[in-house]
């Protein structure tokens, strides 16, 4: 990794695992494969903020704790990519098994339970198609019925929130990592 740690992938340490390194790592990490409206890539890193955003909007009540959670959903991307969903189930329980260690490690390392309660789980899970469903729709060139299809229409957003979704921009790697960074920091505090 950039800061100099090296990760186990077999077996990973969360004493390995450094908030600057995912952030990296994340923000160069493409969404939808790269294929999104703009000039730059919409990252993972601005899908992770975008999730902890939903998340509060749907739940505003929930503890930082779970936020940061939230935030942290696909933090196992730093290392392995982002990878459809139906390819993950092509590749099996051996995959899936690797992503879930990485994922306690990374829990573990910043203070969370190494598995999280499924009620949390659940409500990530709708941010996460939340934002899925928009990103869909507004960069990926999906139309509302078949965004819908896959995704789920959103439920529960009020107007002003579906506006600026609707105004999704890719942000260059620098930006995007920079804000990841932000909100760890103020859902660390």
């Amino acid at each position: 990794m950039l800061s100099g740690r090296r990760l186990d992938l077999l077996e990973p340490s969360p004493l390995d695992v450094e908030i600057e390194d995912i952030a990296h790592g994340l923000a160069r990490v493409a969404r939808w494969n790269g294929q999104t409206r703009g000039a730059h890539a919409f990252s993972v890193a601005q899908h992770c903020v975008l999730v902890e955003q939903l998340m509060g909007r749907f739940y505003p009540d929930t503890d930082p704790r779970w936020r940061l959670a939230a935030l942290l959903h696909d933090a196992s991307e730093y290392v392995i990519g982002d990878m459809i969903s139906p390819f993950k189930a092509a590749l099996g329980l051996d995959y899936k098994a690797f992503e879930a260690r990485l994922m306690e490690a990374v829990h573990v390392r910043f203070g969370l339970p190494a598995h999280l309660p499924d009620k949390v789980e659940t409500r990530i899970k709708r941010a996460d198609k939340a934002s899925a469903f928009f990103e869909a729709t507004v960069l990926a060139g999906f139309d509302d019925s078949e965004a819908a299809k896959f995704f789920s229409r959103p439920r529960g957003l009020d107007a002003t929130t579906i506006s600026s979704l609707q105004k999704l921009t890719p942000q260059p790697a620098e930006q995007a990592g920079a804000a990841f960074m932000k909100k760890f920091a103020q859902l660390r505090i």
